[in-house]
Parts: C-alpha cells; sequence; structure tokens
C-alpha cells in the first residue's frame, strides 16, 4: 500500500531505449514515420470551425466511425476527441454536441486495428479510480493502442454542471499531479492503494486487469503555462504545444524538452496542431479559408475567447493578436496551414525541422479534404522523409 505521507513523487517507469523498446508496436513509436500525423475533434459539432461555411461532417456515430477507418486507412497515427461537456452558445452553438471520449475511443477502438485512440479525460470530473477502470478497459479492447490525453479543466460553465470548484490555475495542476498519481499506481501496483492526499483520499483500492501497455498507457497534456509544462515534462509521453512561427519556436521546443530531460530525466515527443485549408491553388484556399471566415459565427466565438481569457493561461499570447478572433473560428486557435499541397507540405517540413514530433490536424469538411490530403500532401511528406 502506498501513503501519500510517504511522499507521491513521479512514478518512473523505463526511460529511452527501453521505452521506445516497450511500445514499439504503438504508431506514436514508429520509427519508420518521423512525423506523426493524427485527426482532432471529430468527436464535437463544428469540429475546428465556429462557421456555417458549408460541410459533410456531422455527429453521428456513422460519420465519426468512417472518419476513424479513413485515418487509418491513409495511414495516420492517432485519433484525438476534444473533451466537451456543453457548447459556447452562438447560432452553431459550437461544439455543442458531443461524443464522450473514453465511451468514443472505446467504439473506435474496437473498429479499427492499428491506429491509436485517446480519450480526453477532465480531471475535476472523473474519479481517478473510474478512469484507471475506463482507460485499462479501453487498453485491453484496443490491444494495447490506447492513449490518455489530460485536461485538468477551464471552462467553468462545464465544471458548474458537475458542482465542481474552479480552481485557482496553478492548484489544477496539484489536483492533476495527486489524479494522476493514483491512476498510475492503480495501473502498476500488485497490492492495494490507500492515498491520503490534499485533493483526494483512497482505501484499499485496486484495479485489475492492468493495462496492456507497459509501463502504462500513453499519456498527452497540453499545458503550455509556466506550471503546465513543469507538469507535462514531469508527467506527460506527449506535450502539446501551439506553433505559429517555425523560425521563432526552437527556442520554446529545445527548453521544454532540456526541462523534462534536466528535471525529470524524461524525453517526451511534443506535438503540435494546424487547421489545414488545402487547395490546387493558393487562390482557391484563400477563396475557402476567406468564405469559412465570412460565415463564422461570431458570437460563439467571442463566448469561447472571453472564458478562455478568464480561466485558461495557455492561450494568452493567441489572445493578444488582432486576428485572435479569425484564428478561433478557422481552427480553435491553432496555426492556420493555407495553400497548395506542396506549400501545405513545405509547412509541416518547417515544423519538424523545429523538434516537432507529430501533427494534430483539422478540417472544414473532414472526409472531403483527407481524401484530398491523402492524394496530394501525404506524397509529398514520403517525398520530404517525413513518412515511411
Amino acid at each position: 500500500m502506498m501513503n501519500h505521507d510517504q511522499g507521491t513523487g513521479t512514478l518512473q517507469g523505463p526511460a529511452g531505449d527501453d521505452l521506445a523498446a516497450a511500445r514499439a508496436h504503438l504508431p506514436l513509436y514508429d520509427t519508420k514515420n518521423r512525423l506523426k500525423l493524427g485527426t482532432f475533434a471529430t468527436n464535437v459539432s463544428n469540429g475546428m470551425s465556429i462557421s456555417h461555411a458549408p460541410t459533410s461532417f456531422e455527429i453521428t456515430w456513422e460519420h465519426t466511425l468512417g472518419l476513424a477507418r479513413q485515418a487509418e486507412a491513409m495511414g495516420l497515427d492517432v485519433l484525438i476527441p476534444l473533451g466537451r461537456w456543453r457548447g459556447f452558445g452562438g447560432e452553431t452553438n459550437f461544439n455543442g454536441e458531443n461524443f464522450e471520449t473514453y465511451t468514443w475511443a472505446a467504439g473506435l477502438a474496437q473498429a479499427t486495428e492499428r491506429i491509436m485512440v485517446f480519450a480526453t479525460s477532465h480531471v475535476p470530473v472523473i474519479h481517478p479510480i473510474v478512469a484507471a477502470k475506463q482507460a485499462a478497459t479501453i487498453d485491453h479492447i484496443s490491444g494495447g493502442r490506447f492513449g490518455l490525453n489530460i485536461v485538468m479543466g477551464w471552462f467553468q460553465p462545464e465544471m458548474e454542471m458537475f458542482g465542481a470548484a474552479q480552481r485557482e490555475h496553478d492548484e489544477r495542476y496539484r489536483v492533476g499531479e495527486e489524479w494522476l498519481t493514483i491512476i498510475k499506481h492503480l495501473w502498476t501496483d500488485e497490492q492495494p492503494l490507500s492515498f491520503d492526499g490534499e485533493f483526494f483520499t483512497i482505501v484499499e483500492a485496486e484495479a485489475w486487469p492492468k493495462p496492456i501497455q507497459q509501463p502504462h498507457p500513453v499519456i498527452m497534456n497540453a499545458g503550455s503555462s509556466p506550471a503546465g509544462s513543469d507538469f507535462s515534462a514531469r508527467n506527460a509521453d506527449v506535450s502539446f504545444v501551439t506553433v505559429d512561427d517555425p523560425a521563432t519556436a526552437r527556442p520554446m521546443v529545445d527548453d521544454f524538452k532540456r526541462l523534462a530531460r534536466d528535471r525529470y530525466g524524461r524525453d517526451p515527443k511534443m506535438f503540435s496542431g494546424a487547421y489545414v485549408v488545402c487547395r490546387d491553388t493558393e487562390a482557391e484556399a484563400q477563396d475557402a479559408l476567406r468564405e469559412i471566415l465570412e460565415k463564422g459565427d461570431r458570437q460563439a466565438a467571442k463566448n469561447l475567447m472571453s472564458i478562455l481569457g478568464v480561466q485558461s493561461r495557455s492561450f494568452d499570447d493567441i489572445l493578444a493578436q488582432k486576428s485572435a478572433e479569425d484564428r478561433f473560428i478557422a481552427g480553435w486557435s491553432a496555426p492556420t496551414f493555407v495553400g497548395t499541397p506542396e506549400q501545405i507540405a513545405e509547412r509541416f517540413v518547417q515544423v519538424s525541422e523545429v523538434g516537432v514530433d507529430g501533427m494534430m490536424l483539422g478540417f472544414l469538411d473532414y472526409a472531403s479534404e483527407l481524401a484530398y490530403f491523402d492524394e496530394n500532401v501525404m506524397p509529398l511528406l514520403r517525398q520530404a522523409g517525413l513518412r515511411g
């Protein structure tokens, strides 16, 4: 048994080459693809587009399953959902329709063979014993392809739905540290766990079966504030960051990897994201982006930005930009990659060159644009040595 009074610490499993060997079956650790690729937010209405622009994208199980199988057939590596419990209002009630992410991941795990499936879990509303059991179950369903994306919870109206307190920013990461410590022990300990912490009290908890993955399922986190970066460096196997300008991103990437290595002896991967608008000509791509923006749900975007500005520190730099509203309408604040297949491929090359290991992709119309990306961009990425 483990008592918090003895110190939670950070559970350290294999590191470096040993960790890579233990996870060699996972697409995220497949050495033939230098830049990993996946889809983001296919479980929420409007995806990453706060817009009325025409699209075939819809929140039905048939459609989300089709997108997952399409991504797998393309050779993409990962599916990551957006954790959401309510929408942001406006005419679209952006993201208001949404599939719960653990059950979403379980369904897709059963229906796929190679691609990794993640759940995005809000710390304040999912008890760690429940999260540990759900994650282990999905890991078995998937044959060891499950990943857990941890979110501390910043959207206050969502937290209030559950009667959960909206804690001070840095305190959320202390809660998250205890939450994840409990989960990791339940995934790995042979004996029952007792835990007496600042935020959680656990008495004789046990969780069987253990996950298939060793030392445990892949952990992702997107914290970019000082507290968030430290949490990711200490705990995450994949840290998600925003790379706006590759020319200035190298110091940020290097600093994070140095923090993880020097302070915690770890070597996490770094992922970023992009909202892709790719067409045969640059003019066509710019026209498509212009339509997305012109048909944007500005009120929903303002609602989202207002809440982020108060509750999250991870978007401060983006919110300060004059073009911030457009960035949220076209991409949920992710950088917009707009242009021809050659221009899009070059953007990926630039991101990879600064040390980013993977990119999560969003589109207005996932089905048709993934097909176009597969036919026109993927060959260029293979030519550039980013994909095997």
